[in-house]
């Protein structure tokens, strides 16, 4: 399991949780929508889909040359 690094929501990240005895499969992060790069921290990991999914809305709808929010 993982810990989403914005709201600390535990969630299943095919990428880091995989088990190396299993063929590895593509993520569920990997059948939305590109997004503007995550804004991290040092040590932050992914973000949960419903985290990962409200930035891909934000940053959507921002106008571009806008400074996005850190997630902080």
């Amino acid at each position: 399991m993982s810990t989403c690094s914005r709201c600390g929501a535990q969630f299943s990240c095919a990428m880091k949780d995989a088990d190396p005895a299993v063929p590895a499969e593509p993520c569920w992060c990997t059948y939305l929508p590109p997004a503007v790069a995550v804004p991290s921290a040092p040590g932050a990991s992914c973000w949960c889909p419903a985290c990962l999914r409200q930035h891909i809305i934000d940053t959507s709808q921002t106008p571009p040359g806008t400074p996005l929010d850190n997630g902080a």
